[in-house]
């Protein structure tokens, strides 16, 4: 997106809203570059239809009939003063419309982010000194040259292989290894570029830009942030390490849909062969500060508190390094796919190609021919094999199935997304969220919450001032800015939600994923629990403030002001729909679900397409339902053994 002066300066005056400065030690948004910042983010975004709303939109805001909208009366956005413009905001993020709230919370989420990731004109944010929290660490000069030598086309080209996988990442990259290894002639097709440790430590900004999905950003109805790895290796290389195997409980129940494997040997071997390549242990999940309160806070209450086993080798700091491992571990401690699968694929004789952006397979006389991929500079890239094997990720691979003209009516549906909610708590000592083991500790108090496995679990994570930013209200901008000066005290306790009912991927008119999801009633009532139960943990913890991203701005101080029955009664009250309270969704799953029937998956008990039998999806997309955990494992245990299934087949 090009944007006018006109834009910039709509867009400006947002921003120097949500985040005027103090005019001492904090800057204004503008004069820290957080437009430019918004621009180069949103720039990546593959939906044309999105750029063209948000173009309207801020070509809109300064008009008189848009101050109609917020409250303001027939007067012009720039006229108003700063008290004014924060209540022209918080009008639209309170109104009773959802798609009014959306709107605020798009530019509520840009805002933000891009203030506190910024590097400003120094390199050092205002915000980060303030805080305490340290500027890039830049690359690390003992890093090793990278292991893997991925193909870059910079000419239209033609590939000829036995199965060609789309997608690099957990399920993708397991099922590489896998096929490489059974002696098929293999290509793997990512999207993204590849990355090894030196070229890690560049700071929030250059992780988001480079090693994150460019879109969808969010639910279409606001609801939910949605968050994805887009790089060699996928989401392996971002994610916090956490490796639980797919429940007992949970197996069973998708052995019901017609997927008997999922309860019997081979799915037990292929989470064993998983753990053991990846170097799954508990010996290196040492207690940080966050997991200290989540344990001290849960073990008071009389709660059950575990420790969370880590894909991380003896290199692994668990420390001040780790706490930066979400936007890639330049230790290379972190045993993801580039590390395990994808290095096992390449020794195998597996083809890595990376920007490669798989637009469609081409299907005749109910056969996968080959698929069609485009560079970013749009240079075209064929690859004909005998197989196709999808793992893009559940938003892409429908997109993918769809566009490439497949019919079945289970194609995009049932997708979960495990909704996650943060409670933050204020502490008198010093924290530093951002520092420590990536996950340490869990507590699964409340994941059988009716008796049928559906619930919520609680972990912590590293939590760093953009991240922090997806979980956060915004009631002014002083309160704000208080907020964050005591960010290096603030610890939070993430809900992760099981959910029963799903939401939805279909594709515009480009091609590009639409997702639709509203959190229904039964799981907002199992969130709620979690918020409440959160903040039950913080303050058997101690903490001195307790407060929730509920919009309406919901806190209270143990001891001093509310009390944790008060705060659940606002919680309740404030609600969960669309643009109430914050969420994030960073377990996405099941839009192309296994299962034993056409009726009701997308797949067959191999992972095969009903429409199509050589193409085979091995990623979350398959999940017949959630599972409740952390589901790395169960993705690259899916791929592993739908590859294993699918080599057999071609021999």
């Amino acid at each position: 997106m090009e944007p006018t002066a006109e834009q910039r300066a709509a867009l400006g005056m947002i921003c120097d809203t949500f985040l005027p400065g103090d005019g001492l030690e904090l800057p204004a948004a503008t004069d820290l570059g957080a437009v430019d910042t918004i621009f180069r983010i949103l720039g990546r975004n593959p939906r044309e239809a999105e750029q063209k709303q948000l173009a309207m939109l801020l070509g809109l805001w300064d008009s008189r009939a848009f101050g109609l909208l917020t409250g303001s009366g027939l007067r012009r956005f720039s006229t108003l003063s700063q008290e004014r413009r924060e209540a022209a905001l918080l009008r639209l993020g309170d109104s009773g419309l959802a798609p009014v709230r959306a709107i605020f919370q798009a530019l509520k989420q840009a805002s933000l982010l891009a203030y506190n990731v910024s590097p400003g004109p120094t390199g050092t944010n205002p915000l980060w000194t303030a805080i305490g929290y340290p500027a890039p660490v830049g690359r690390l000069a003992t890093a090793p040259k990278p292991p893997l030598s991925p193909l870059r086309y910079t000419e239209s080209t033609a590939l000829d292989c036995d199965v060609v996988v789309v997608g690099s990442g957990a399920g993708g990259g397991a099922a590489a290894a896998a096929l490489a290894e059974a002696g098929l002639d293999v290509i793997v097709l990512e999207r993204g570029n590849y990355y090894d440790d030196q070229d890690f430590g560049t700071g929030e900004l250059d992780a988001l830009t480079s090693l994150y999905s460019p879109g969808p950003a969010a639910s279409a109805e606001g609801q939910i942030t949605l968050v994805a790895g887009s790089c060699l290796g996928g989401g392996t290389v971002v994610n916090w390490s956490t490796s639980l195997p797919t429940p007992d409980n949970v197996r069973a129940e998708w052995a019901e849909t017609g997927v008997t494997q999922f309860a019997e040997d081979e799915f037990s071997d292929a989470l064993a062969a998983v753990g053991k390549r990846i170097g799954v242990t508990d010996g290196k999940s040492p207690l940080s500060a966050r997991d200290g309160i989540l344990e001290r806070g849960a073990r008071a209450l009389g709660w059950d508190v575990d420790t969370l086993p880590r894909n991380v080798s003896d290199a692994c700091d668990a420390g001040i390094e780790c706490g930066r491992c979400g936007y890639g571990c330049r230790l290379g401690a972190k045993q993801s796919a580039t590390k395990t699968w994808l290095a096992d694929a390449a020794e195998h004789g597996a083809r890595l190609v990376v920007d490669a952006d798989a637009r469609a397979i081409t299907v005749k006389s109910g056969r996968a021919e080959s698929v069609s991929a485009v560079t970013a500079d749009g240079v075209e890239i064929t690859v004909r094999a005998k197989a196709v094997v999808v793992a893009a990720g559940a938003i892409q691979t429908p997109a993918l199935l769809r566009r490439s003209g497949l019919r079945n009516k289970n194609i995009g549906q049932h997708l979960r997304l495990h909704p996650a909610a943060a409670v933050f708590g204020v502490f008198e000592d010093e924290i530093r969220p951002w520092e420590g083991a990536l996950q340490g500790r869990i507590s699964r108090h409340h994941a059988n919450l009716d008796g049928n496995g559906y619930g919520v679990i609680y972990e912590t994570g590293p939590v760093h001032p953009g991240l922090a930013t997806g979980f956060m209200s915004w009631r002014g901008a002083a309160r704000h800015r208080d907020t964050m000066l005591d960010f290096a005290r603030t610890s939070s306790i993430g809900i992760i939600t099981r959910d029963r009912d799903p939401g939805t991927v279909s594709i515009d008119k480009s091609g590009e994923p639409v997702v639709k999801y509203q959190l229904s009633d039964y799981d907002a009532n199992h969130l709620h629990t979690g918020i409440v139960g959160a903040a039950s943990i913080l303050e058997a913890a101690g903490a001195q403030q307790i407060y929730s991203g509920h919009q309406a701005g919901i806190s209270f101080e143990p001891g001093t002001r509310g009390s944790l029955a008060e705060f659940g009664a606002a919680c309740k009250s404030a609600g969960y729909g669309p643009g109430r309270c914050s969420m994030g969704a960073l377990h996405i799953m099941g839009s192309a679900r296994m299962g034993g029937s056409p009726d009701v998956s997308a797949t067959n008990p191999d992972g095969a397409t009903w429409d199509v039998p050589n193409i085979v999806v091995a990623d979350g997309s398959t999940f017949p339902t959630a599972p409740g955990v952390n589901p790395m494992v169960t993705i690259e245990a899916i791929g592993y053994m739908n590859a294993k299934r699918l080599a057999a087949r071609l021999a």
